[in-house]
């Protein structure tokens, strides 16, 4: 069977250029709503991070996401994408890249 090639996608904070799978998308619709795409499929705006918490860390620390996406976006958010990359590593580790 023919091998599927890998999409990559360059992260927005170190710049790296790394498999979708390993990325989070956080999209801007046209409603103005920011959300986190784990899909990322939804349509708008959208702007890739490593999988890493250190990554999210170092874009709410220097406002990364907020110059790419054109939006402030609330400490409250920055916490929740925090929360969601630290549970998804986490789960990577402990059942393998497949899931």
């Amino acid at each position: 069977m023919k091998e599927r090639k890998m999409p990559l996608r360059k992260c927005v904070v170190s710049g790296e250029m790394k498999p979708k799978k390993e990325m989070i998308r956080v999209v801007r619709s046209k409603e103005e709503e920011i959300s986190i795409d784990p899909t990322g499929k939804m349509p708008g705006r959208g702007a890739y991070l490593s999988m890493e918490p250190e990554v999210v860390q170092k874009s709410w620390d220097k406002n990364i996401l907020d110059k790419q996406l054109k939006q402030h976006l609330s400490d409250e958010f920055y916490q929740e994408l925090l929360d969601y990359v630290s549970h998804q590593k986490a789960r990577r580790e402990l059942f393998g890249h497949g899931k």
